[in-house]
């Protein structure tokens, strides 16, 4: 395994929590509406190519969360701080999920700080066809169950999702689903802006979709395909909403093939 720390940074005045492994170019991970699930084999994998951070957003883990920040292009404007507090330079940024359509507003701010896009099946943008689940209306347990579509190929499955949360995993887990609501409700987990502004993206783009997914549809990526100019869809076959996690050596391949390139 690559050697990493989990450590607190300073980033305009709020308090951070960061997982950070490996060197090189820095990639930076962007998280989903459950929290910083810790440090997997995926990022594992990048962080022998790459400087991996893994920040837990405002409002996530044990990260701050100012009264202010309100939406996800709030939250886009406190990764631009991230990235020149650390003095982060040909930044490579990865997004899931909620976070994917963080990574997208953020380089829609300015694309010229960043080298290259992943977005790993994201949310953002309304789909015309199908609809985004409505992950509030379900229990933390159905929404797991979404997550995968065969939660046996996982080889992470048990050790994120096995064991009965501590109270003190469950008052974080409480808290990382309070702050997804309030980020990402009315229009829930989508920008109408988004795919405009995407358009004067100029970075390579990788979008990755697991084929099964019952949480975003597939069509989502579809019009982030149409909409960032250039970007490439990779589709995994018999995968659910988190390929990082359900086939992480297809995903960590897939990525690793756009990023070297």
């Amino acid at each position: 395994m690559a050697s990493w720390t989990r450590d607190f940074v300073d980033i305009a005045g709020v308090r951070t929590e960061l997982l950070r492994g490996g060197q090189g170019a820095p990639l930076l991970v962007l998280h989903g509406a459950g929290g910083n699930a810790g440090w997997l084999q995926y990022h594992d994998a990048l962080a022998e190519h790459f400087d991996v951070l893994v920040p837990s957003h405002p409002g996530f883990g044990e990260t701050e969360r100012p009264d202010w920040m309100e939406t996800i292009p709030d939250v886009a404007h406190f990764y631009m701080w991230f990235v020149r507090d650390l003095g982060l330079n040909g930044v490579n940024v990865m997004g899931h999920s909620m976070g994917g359509w963080l990574a997208s507003q953020l380089v829609a701010m300015g694309s010229e700080r960043f080298s290259k896009l992943v977005l790993g099946a994201p949310a953002g943008i309304k789909p015309e066809v199908g609809e985004i689940t409505d992950i509030f209306l379900l229990s933390p347990e159905q929404v797991i169950e979404r997550l995968f579509h065969d939660s046996s190929q996982s080889p992470e499955y048990q050790q994120i999702f096995g064991q009965e949360p501590s109270p003190e995993v469950l008052a974080i887990l409480t808290q990382n689903r309070e702050t997804a609501v309030r980020y990402t409700w009315k229009p829930y987990m989508y920008n109408p802006r988004l795919p405009f502004l995407l358009e004067q993206v100029r970075i390579p783009s990788l979008i990755v979709w697991g084929r099964e997914d019952a949480i975003i549809p597939l069509n989502c990526g579809e019009l982030y395909n149409r909409a960032l100019a250039g970007s490439t869809l990779k589709v995994i076959e018999n995968c659910g909403h988190v390929p990082e996690m359900e086939k992480p050596q297809e995903f960590v391949s897939t990525v690793l093939e756009f990023l070297r390139s």
